[in-house]
């Protein structure tokens, strides 16, 4: 499957299979957000895989009544280990951490599994649950697993309403 196929093909996932996850899928999927690029080459991030169960039964309560991350069988968090302003006035870990989410969101969906990107949740929260070190942030959540559903498409703006050429 191609880049483009996997980015035409991948949806939000709400719902998942009661099927557990293959390791090596899991591992592919972590490989794929290892390889992601980040500021300078820093990789100032961690990749948590929530996988015991009674923490993903925990998981709905941080992420702001979400069932869809108890039901997966993976949970992902994103975090970055530190954060600064890049020269273009960005924050490196939100930047970074989602180029990395999205490498892995892109895998997953080539392997046939489904993800959800999650930008209702509580940090702190997902960071006392986890027990997370101090100076880890959470960034990104997703639910990782076998679809439950086959949502459609999502309309998306024509090109020409978001494609501005400087020639």
């Amino acid at each position: 499957m191609s880049v483009m196929e996997c980015i035409e093909k991948r949806r939000s996932i709400r719902k998942y299979a009661n099927k557990p996850l293959e390791k090596e899928k899991l591992e592919q999927v972590l490989e794929a957000g290892r390889k992601a690029p980040s500021a300078r080459n820093r990789q100032e991030w961690k990749f948590i895989a929530v996988t015991d169960p009674k923490l993903r039964a925990r998981m709905p309560e941080a992420c702001c009544g979400q069932a869809m991350v108890g039901e997966a069988p993976v949970d992902l968090v994103v975090c970055a280990t530190k954060t600064g302003i890049m020269n273009c006035g960005q924050e490196s870990a939100t930047v970074d951490c989602s180029i990395a989410m999205s490498f892995m969101m892109l895998e997953a969906t080539e392997l046939g599994l489904g993800t959800c990107w999650l930008g209702a949740f509580d940090a702190d929260a997902v960071s006392k649950l986890l027990n997370l070190p101090e100076d880890w942030i959470p960034v990104v959540v997703s639910p990782l697993g076998y679809p439950g559903e086959e949502p459609a498409a999502r309309p998306r703006k024509d090109g020409a309403e978001v494609v501005v050429k400087m020639e």
